[in-house]
């Protein structure tokens, strides 16, 4: 147990350590580089995005192939060694980038340059008029003497709310954004169980789905992910930035109408007459009847995963007899032809952060915008815990795309309040929008 503590506490840490250097270099670092050229910026944004998307489908692959043919010690030797070696390749790329942009190295001293500059008036002032400024210094030394004798004063209590200060900061600032709503619109999409992760893959397998279809799903969502990002710097030179997000969402949100169909599909198990919490409230009233081992979401996937291990095998599980695959269907066209627009559309609102985010708030701003990501993920994983059984799948489509759509009507909002009705003109507004200063009018 202990192993399994140190292990998991381990990989929390390299998370947010992960999430901290994605922070910096694809959040501000690509922003520097790029300077004032939006173009660029939007093409070096979806090369960032494609070398991701691309590592993310061939390290599994990878993994997989070794611990298929080798042994689970080979594979855990082998992310070990790769991690090491990609460290330091890393470190030496980001020292060749740091070395060949001289505004990385300016922006941690401007603003003691600023202080200097501001110093250096001061002086000028003081010996064009010798008594003025001379009282106006002793009352500002008073002033800092006052400052330093109340942070001395200061207590624990109030370093140990420093935390929480700067977490009330950060939403503060966060909230004050001309880009908040479209921030919180990409949060919203976070809320979903339309996407290839655990849920969906349990899901499919309940629905008679093997490994290697769902293999060649996840490859043509990949392709289709792919597809998205390339669109997203064709369309964004075709018809701005803001248009290319409002384009991108109703793109996304038309294929999952797709999903909302397969539950009312042929051979779609959505039945509300099933209550997920019939046996659970049964138990807990006082019937020690152990609960029922029905087949849910979370169940296939673990037993799927056993025997890819070599633990268990899925001939041991009994595949549920399925009359067709419409529904099924229907769900996995939508949620692959949806990721078109949803990587447009993330890129999109990443790009609209970086462009319109003071460069001193860019950091917090970012994280601020993690933690909601996160937190509407973590949502989504509560909602299947409260509703796991594949009769209630269908409802946590509807609810999925719920939000999606309640995400895209936030993005709305701001497009509208920032373009009007010029919104809905298709010509490309990127010369005049280059010229305009990058802050937005809200």
């Amino acid at each position: 147990t202990s192993c399994y503590i140190m292990v998991i506490t381990i990989a929390n840490i390299a998370n947010l350590a992960s999430t901290a250097m994605s922070i910096t270099i694809q959040r501000d670092w690509v922003v520097v580089v790029a300077g004032d050229d939006r173009s660029g910026l939007a093409d070096m944004n979806a090369t960032v995005r494609i070398i991701d998307q691309l590592t993310n489908i061939l390290a599994p692959m990878l993994v997989g192939q070794i611990m298929a043919f080798g042994s689970h010690f080979m594979g855990c030797g082998f992310i070990a060694g790769w991690n090491l070696c990609s460290m330091c390749l890393e470190y030496f790329l980001l020292w060749k980038v740091y070395q060949k942009t001289p505004a990385l190295a300016i922006k941690a001293g401007q603003k003691d340059t600023g202080d200097q500059e501001l110093k250096h008036l001061n002086i000028q002032k003081e010996l064009e008029n010798p008594e003025g400024p001379t009282e106006g210094s002793q009352l500002m030394n008073e002033a800092a003497v006052v400052k330093s004798d109340q942070e001395k004063n200061q207590g624990c209590c109030y370093q140990m709310s420093e935390p929480l200060r700067t977490f009330r900061d950060g939403w503060v600032a966060y909230y004050n954004q001309p880009i908040f709503f479209a921030g919180m619109s990409l949060a919203f999409l976070y809320m979903t169980v339309l996407g290839f992760d655990c849920i969906t893959t349990g899901y499919a397998y309940t629905q008679g789905l093997n490994g290697s279809i769902l293999s060649l799903l996840m490859g043509a969502s990949a392709v289709s992910g792919i597809c998205g990002t390339v669109a997203f710097t064709w369309v964004r030179k075709k018809c701005g930035l803001i248009r290319t997000g409002f384009i991108a969402g109703t793109a996304q949100l038309s294929c999952l109408m797709l999903c909302v169909a397969s539950v009312f599909a042929p051979g779609s198990p959505f039945d509300l007459r099933v209550s997920p919490f019939e046996a659970m409230i049964s138990h807990l009233l006082g019937n020690n009847a152990p609960l029922p081992e029905a087949p849910t979401m979370s169940s296939v996937v673990t037993t799927e995963a056993q025997g890819l291990l070599n633990i268990s095998t899925w001939q041991a599980e009994e595949v549920p007899h399925i009359e067709s695959y419409m529904s099924v269907s229907l769900l996995f066209a939508g949620v692959i032809a949806a990721r078109i627009g949803l990587w447009s559309f993330d890129l999109t609102v990443t790009q609209l952060i970086q462009e319109n985010v003071a460069e001193a708030e860019r950091g917090v701003i970012n994280g601020v915008q993690n933690s909601m990501n996160y937190l509407l993920d973590l949502l989504h994983f509560v909602m299947v815990i409260l509703a796991p059984n594949p009769e209630a799948f269908g409802l946590l489509v509807i609810i999925s795309v719920s939000f999606v759509a309640m995400g895209h009507i936030m993005y709305f909002r701001f497009a509208f309040k920032s373009l009007r009705s010029r919104l809905f003109l298709c010509c490309s507004p990127e010369q005049k929008t280059d010229a305009d200063p990058p802050s937005l009018a809200v």
